[in-house]
């Protein structure tokens, strides 16, 4: 089973996604804020992480700073999920190192389609 990292503080979103992909046949492991993903993603070992990037204690902008820039942690691919949709904060997320961006509310088919392309590409089987 393929596991996801949601790094995610409000818990309704957390609930309605996390049992959509779960659904879908992934698992799914839950951080509430920044410091929590970056010590998930070392331990969990997931095979791509959902990151909003509005989060406390470290926003999901430094969380993923941090790692891209461990190796241990670097090629997990890594999704923005944010209600930031201002001129150039796709390409403020993209530059933090995200992979892709996807703007809340999610359109759920659209995210499963960014999900399946970066696990593919990474040899998902």
């Amino acid at each position: 089973m393929v596991r996801i990292l949601y790094v995610e503080d409000n818990p309704d979103n957390v609930y309605m996604l996390s049992r959509r992909l779960q659904r879908r046949g992934f698992e799914v492991i839950v951080a509430g804020d920044g410091a929590e993903a970056v010590a998930r993603a070392r331990d969990q070992t997931p095979a791509l992480i959902l990151m909003d990037l509005s989060l406390p204690v470290i926003d999901g902008w430094e969380a993923t700073r941090r790692l891209k820039a461990d190796p241990a942690t670097r090629d997990i691919p890594v999704i923005a999920l944010t209600a930031h949709a201002m001129a150039g904060d796709r390409e403020r997320a993209l530059a933090c190192g995200c992979d892709e961006f996807e703007v809340k509310p999610v359109e759920f088919d659209r995210l499963i389609g960014k999900i399946e392309t970066l696990l593919d590409g990474r040899g998902r089987s």
